[in-house]
């Protein structure tokens, strides 16, 4: 039915463009010729992408199939990951997004797209670079083999042994935290916990990456960056899907102006400078670990590639975190029985605030992890489909490239909204839900079945809020731990809740709506490179004694 209404309207335009061809040979009007070139134009454009194009014959928005800019508007309303939901219930479970664009939502569609040797990120990552053209860091370079090399360096700042090395300067950052939430609870102050966690956040990769001390929980000075990585993110996330938005970065300056960009990139400058000016081996940092040789005759990062990826370092370190973690806030007040069982937990495990850190007892807080997992499920700290493309060295071999039984045509760039797959209630039962409990082992005796394994097999393949393969996020370790770490002193050291009245509101969902933001208890997240939010408000209570270990 569709096709052949297609095919009447082809019909019609060349007739009209008959026409008007016979008129300007009677009437040579140049405006005639000027729009009967237009017509023809666009005739030719039109009947390519509905009969011709390679991706004809996949469904999705009629929009999408002739313009970037149906999922560029998604974008800049910052409501992708919502419509991506409602996009695949309509069209299933692959869609059509752009002219050159599909996403998927299936288990099996992330494995073969991130799963894959044949593929590499797509040529979208290009404008995620300084300018869309600047130096590749270790997100946004393309080359396979660069990439590993840079792995290679940035790997060991952030793995699990590292991690333990570094604790003191996070218990540090944790602690300036819990000290400013103490002093919002004497003044009987309710807590925007957004802001809170991603000062925490930028001021624990500002120590990790130049072992500088930020301090933008204490001193307004350096907060700038966080309004920096968000004006760049929103910029970069237009970019990220149509590349001609690019032309208007003008426009964007004279509207919004550069402050909060030119003050991010002054902080990153300050830190890069004062920690040069340190020896290289007096600070376990990222600078010290990755300017370093990697290997005999294989050096670390060189001047022009530090730059880059400080840059890097600092937005992804600085804030993917501070959304986890304001969800799990946001999670635990507004779910009193996963509160309850946290808490109590945290509070059996432990025998003071000093004991909670990184080794067996922490490990052994397998509801925490439970926690964070539900929240990385329900509020992923990326939005935007990670955009995959078949790699030109197997296309030039010939090889296919098959996504969910799909063969995908080279040159198409594909990807999966984490956020859509995560809430599919086919691997997420309830996905709206907040169940930490899903995560965890039956409490009783009775052995799983068969289907109950190959469901829970299931869900853990569906989880990817750090992607999967050699392109997943290398953080994985150090966010656990912060996130860790932040979460049970916290609730070792204070009971909360929501802040009363229309406060404590902040976060949620407003009933009524009927685009994916209805839903009180659900986070709401803004989708960018960086995923903005905002709350929950929250009100601390010092729980006892226990205030009194704080150094105030």
């Amino acid at each position: 039915m569709a096709s052949s209404l297609l095919a009447v309207v082809f019909a019609a335009i060349l007739n009209i463009v008959r026409i008007l061809g016979l008129l300007v040979r009677r009437v040579p009007d140049p405006r005639l010729i000027v729009l009967t070139d237009w017509l023809l134009q666009t005739a030719l454009f039109v009947s390519f992408r509905l009969l011709t194009h390679p991706l004809r014959n996949f469904p999705g928005p009629f929009l999408a199939r002739f313009t970037h800019a149906y999922g560029a508007f998604l974008v800049w309303r910052r409501c992708s990951h919502l419509t991506s939901i409602q996009l695949h219930k309509k069209y299933g479970p692959v869609v059509r997004i752009a002219p050159d664009r599909l996403i998927f939502n299936s288990a099996t569609a992330v494995q073969d797209i991130y799963h894959n040797p044949r593929v590499t990120k797509g040529r979208a990552y290009v404008q995620l670079r300084q300018g869309g053209q600047g130096t590749p860091n270790l997100f946004n370079t393309l080359d396979k083999e660069e990439h590993r090399k840079k792995r290679r360096i940035i790997a060991p700042v952030i793995s699990e042994r590292s991690m333990r090395v570094f604790e003191p300067d996070m218990w540090q950052q944790l602690e300036a935290f819990l000290v400013q939430l103490l002093q919002s609870s004497q003044q009987n102050q309710f807590v925007n916990m957004t802001p809170r966690c991603e000062r925490l956040g930028v001021d624990v990769v500002g120590k990790l990456a130049f072992g500088y001390s930020l301090n933008t929980q204490t001193e307004p000075i350096h907060r700038v960056i966080v309004e920096g990585i968000k004006t760049r993110s929103n910029r970069s996330s237009l970019y990220f899907f149509w590349s001609f938005l690019r032309v208007f970065e003008p426009v964007f300056d004279w509207f919004e102006g550069r402050h909060d960009l030119d003050g991010f990139y002054r902080s990153v400058k300050t830190m890069i400078e004062a920690r040069m000016s340190t020896p290289k081996e007096s600070i376990h940092d990222f600078y010290a670990l990755a300017s370093g040789d990697i290997a005999p005759g294989e050096p670390g990062l060189i001047s022009k590639d530090l730059w880059a990826e400080a840059v890097f370092f600092i937005a992804a370190g600085g804030s993917t975190t501070s959304t986890a973690m304001s969800g799990i806030f946001f999670y635990l007040s507004r779910y009193p029985d996963a509160y309850a069982r946290l808490a109590s937990e945290i509070r059996t495990t432990f025998f003071s605030g000093r004991d909670i850190r990184q080794g067996p007892q922490l490990s052994s807080c397998k509801y925490l992890r439970a926690v964070i997992e539900e929240t990385m499920r329900m509020s992923p700290s990326t939005l935007a489909p990670g955009w995959r493309e078949q790699d030109p060295a197997s296309v030039a071999a010939g090889e296919p490239f098959i996504v969910d039984g799909h063969v995908i045509p080279p040159g198409t760039q594909v990807g999966v909204s984490t956020y859509a797959l995560q809430h599919d209630a086919s691997y997420f039962p309830d996905p709206y839900e907040f169940r930490p409990e899903r995560w965890l082992p039956t409490n009783d005796n009775t052995p799983e079945s068969d289907s109950e394994k190959d469901a829970r097999v299931l869900m853990r393949r569906s989880f990817v809020p750090f992607s999967i393969g050699d392109r997943s996020c290398a953080g994985k370790a150090m966010a656990y731990l912060e996130m860790s770490l932040t979460v049970a002193r916290t609730l070792w050291y204070f009971d909360f809740q929501k802040a009363p009245g229309n406060a404590g509101m902040l976060g949620g969902g407003r009933p009524g709506r009927s685009d994916g933001r209805g839903r009180r208890d659900e986070f709401q997240l803004y989708d960018s490179i960086v995923v903005d939010h905002d709350g929950p408000n929250l009100v601390f209570t010092p729980r006892g004694d226990f205030w009194k270990e704080l150094e105030i």
